[in-house]
Formats: C-alpha cells, structure tokens, sequence
C-alpha cells in the first residue's frame, strides 16, 4: 500500500484579493485628504466614492473566496474610517468650515471642532457596529452606516463646486451638514441596510422592485453625478428620522433592532 501523498495546505495568497480592495479604499480616502488641501474638490469627492464603491467589493469578495479572517475585518475598520472618518471631515474642513474663521476666533474653532465631530462620531460608529455584528437584525443599520454619512458630506461639496458656490459662503450650511452627519452616524435610528434576513444565498436578496430603481439611479448618476448622489445620499439619510417618526404615530409598533 503506497504511502498518501500529503494534501499541500491552502496558500495564503489568496487573502491578499479582498486586503487588496481594502487597500485601495484606504488609498483613495488619503488621496482625497491630499487632492482637499490642495483645492481639488471634486477630484477629492470622486475619491471618497470610489472608496465607498472599494468597501463595497472587498466583503463581498472576501465571502466569495472564503477568505474572511479577523485581520480583514479589523484592517476594514481602520481603512474606513480614514476614507469615511477623516476623509469627509478634512474635505469639508479645508472646502467651508476653515472659513468660519472670518466671523471670529470663536466660530472658526466651531468649524474645526465640527470637523472633530464628524470624525469621531465615525470612529465610534464603526466601534459600535464591530461589538454588534451577529447581535442586531442585519437587514437594518443601526446610525447612519459612515460610507452613506460620507456620501452625503463628498455629494453636497461635489454639488455646490459644480454649481460655482464658494465654500465660504455656503459655511453654516456646510457646518450643519457636518454636525447632523455626524450625529446620525451615532443615533440609534434604523436604516435599511437592503440585505434580506437569515443566512445562505437568500440572505441578501432585495425585492424586485428594487431593480428598475437601480436601473433609473443609473442613468441619473450617467447624466448629472453630483446631484444624482447629492438627492440618493440625502433621502436615504432622512429615511432614518421619517421611518422612526412614522413607527411613533403608528400605534407603537417599532420592531427591535
């Protein structure tokens, strides 16, 4: 009888797919801090949405190849919150908020201590969603998810540049953007997170509706991106407060997240 041949251990190689999408999210958010400070906002803004759109990838490749370990998940966290954390926080700084400087030495720390805010509402943010994962219905986000959060601060600075606004002039609205970003990240509103319910190939699901809406965002997005972003990342944010409002003056009826 001939001795078995070994079988070789799986090669390690194969983690790098998915750490590669993550790297190139955590890329494209230092990119956008760079291009921000440089006064290149919408190349700054296609940045972070191209971090977002990385974010997405990289989960989903990691669970296609079954190559999911704490490491990716914990090297996740980190890339989002410079590409979702600090990314949008310095875009906006460096866009608006440094102008709050004009009407005095008090309101420009306003604007620098709103640009801490939304920083460190997406830090914990993320905390919160890492100690929760297995916990919390997974068709619902708890707070505002940071890739939305920083969707609606990159769309509103992409739009307003497009359309010739200064961010000096646009500051307090830039500052309540900020600061109402910032706080629905860390709220307790839930968010439709459009995945299914249970486990296996049903798990992420969405009702067919959902495919022709997808189609029109599409070509929305094709013809005019800014403002195509700007109105999906702020519907999407006051989904969260509507959806809460109307559970309250329904009788009650509010699911547990």
């Amino acid at each position: 009888m001939e001795p078995q041949t070994p079988v070789p251990p799986r090669g390690r190689g194969i983690y790098l797919l998915p750490n590669l999408f993550t790297t190139g999210g955590l890329f494209a958010g230092f990119f956008a801090i760079i291009a921000a400070s440089q006064g290149r906002y919408g190349a700054a803004c296609i940045a972070i949405f191209v971090a977002g759109v990385l974010d997405g990838i990289d989960g989903r490749v990691a669970r296609l190849t079954n190559t999911q370990s704490e490491f990716g998940v914990q090297y996740d966290s980190l890339a989002d919150l410079i590409s979702f954390g600090m990314a949008p926080a310095l875009v906006m700084y460096h866009w608006a908020l440094m102008s709050m400087k004009l009407d005095g030495v008090i309101q420009g720390r306003i604007g620098w201590l709103a640009a801490f805010l939304y920083a460190a509402c997406a830090a914990l943010r993320l905390a919160r969603f890492n100690s929760q994962v297995g916990l919390v219905d997974k068709r619902w986000f708890v707070g505002l998810a940071s890739p939305a959060a920083a969707g609606l601060m990159a769309s509103f600075v992409w739009t307003c540049h497009e359309l010739g606004f200064a961010g000096e002039d646009l500051r307090y609205a830039a500052l309540a953007v900020t600061v109402v970003s910032g706080l629905l990240m860390v709220s307790r509103l839930r968010y439709n997170s459009f995945k299914g319910s249970g486990s296996g190939p049903r798990a992420e699901r969405v009702p067919f509706v959902a495919l022709p809406i997808a189609v029109g965002a599409l070509i929305a997005l094709w013809v005019d991106p800014p403002k195509t972003l700007l109105a999906v990342a702020t519907v999407y944010a006051l989904s969260g407060p509507v959806l809460w409002f109307w559970r309250r003056h329904d009788g009650g009826r509010v699911e547990p997240a």
